[in-house]
C-alpha cells in the first residue's frame, strides 16, 4: 500500500484517510470543498474528536449548540495570516455554510468526551519560524499540546520555494518519554501555482518502509512511522496541514544521526 493518498479534482470530498483505509489507530483526516451557498454536515463518531479547520473562504459554522459566522476569509492557505478551526466532543455534528468557495479540513482522533466546543481563534494560534538559510520554514500552532485535546495535534507549515522542512529527517515511533514519542501523521499538501509538485521521502532506519513520493496539490502523505522529509522544488512554495495523534498526546522527535551533524554544529 502506498503512503500517498490521491486527491479528486472534483466533488465535494478532497481527500480521506480513515485509520481503516490507514491501517492504523489513531489519526482520521478529510478535506471538503463547498460552493458558495452550499452546506455541508459532518457527524463525528462517538469516540472521536474532532478539530475543524477553514483553510479557505468565508463560512458560517454550528455545532453542540453553538454557532459562529463569518469565520476564516483566507483566500489562499498561503495569505499570511492564521485560520479559524473549531474543536468538538465525539458525536458532534457540525453544519456548514460557505458564503463563497471554500475548502475545510477535518481531523479526528479517538477521545471519550472530556472537552467541550470551542472556537479556536487565529490571534490565539502561536506562529514561528523554524530552521535557517533554505531549512527556513512558517509555522502556524492550530492545536498544540498546552491546548485542551484528548489526542489531536494540529499545525500547519509554510515552505518557501526551493526549501526544505520536516528537516532533518526526524520520527516519533517509539515510546521513549521523554526524548521521543508514538505519533501517526497525516501531511496535506497544498502547492503555489498548483500545477508544482513537492517531494516527500518516508523511511526507517530498518528500510523496511522506504516511499519517495512526488506528492500534488490536494494529496495526502501518510506517515505511520519512520523519517518524513519535505523538499519543495525551486520556483513552487508549498503548504501543509499536520495532524498527529497516538498513544500519549506529545510531541517529542528523533532526528536521524546521519543527518542530525547541520544542526550541531
Amino acid at each position: 500500500m502506498s503512503l500517498l493518498v490521491k486527491s479528486a479534482p472534483r466533488g465535494e470530498a478532497i481527500v480521506t484517510v480513515t485509520p481503516e483505509s490507514a491501517h492504523w489507530k489513531h489519526v482520521g483526516f478529510e478535506a471538503r470543498r463547498l460552493a458558495a451557498g452550499e452546506t455541508t454536515t459532518i457527524t463525528l463518531p462517538t469516540d472521536r474528536e474532532g478539530c475543524l479547520v477553514v483553510l479557505t473562504g468565508t463560512v458560517d459554522v454550528a455545532v453542540a449548540g453553538q454557532a459562529w459566522k463569518q469565520l476564516g476569509g483566507r483566500a489562499s492557505v498561503f495569505d499570511d495570516r492564521s485560520p479559524h478551526a473549531i474543536y468538538a466532543p465525539p458525536a458532534s455534528t457540525f453544519t456548514i455554510t460557505a458564503h463563497d468557495d471554500a475548502e475545510l479540513a477535518l481531523a479526528s482522533a479517538p477521545a471519550t468526551g472530556r472537552f467541550d466546543v470551542r472556537l479556536i481563534a487565529p490571534e490565539s494560534m502561536k506562529r514561528s519560524v523554524r530552521g535557517t538559510g533554505a531549512n527556513t520554514r512558517y509555522v502556524c500552532d492550530i492545536l498544540p499540546e498546552t491546548e485542551p485535546a484528548e489526542s489531536l495535534l494540529v499545525v500547519e507549515v509554510l515552505t518557501p520555494a526551493g526549501h526544505s522542512s520536516s528537516y532533518p529527517p526526524h520520527k516519533h515511533d517509539t515510546d521513549n518519554l521523554p526524548d521521543e514519542s508514538v505519533l501517526e501523521e497525516t501531511y496535506y499538501h497544498r502547492i503555489d501555482p498548483p500545477q508544482g509538485f513537492a517531494f516527500q521521502r518516508v523511511y526507517t532506519d530498518e528500510r523496511d518502509i522506504d516511499e519517495s513520493m512526488a506528492v500534488g496539490d490536494h494529496d495526502v502523505v501518510m506517515v505511520p512511522r519512520g523519517y518524513h522529509p519535505v523538499v519543495m522544488p525551486h520556483g513552487y512554495r508549498g503548504y501543509y496541514l499536520n495532524v498527529m495523534a497516538g498513544p500519549r498526546r506529545a510531541w517529542h522527535f528523533h532526528n536521524d544521526p546521519a543527518h542530525e551533524w547541520m544542526i550541531a554544529r
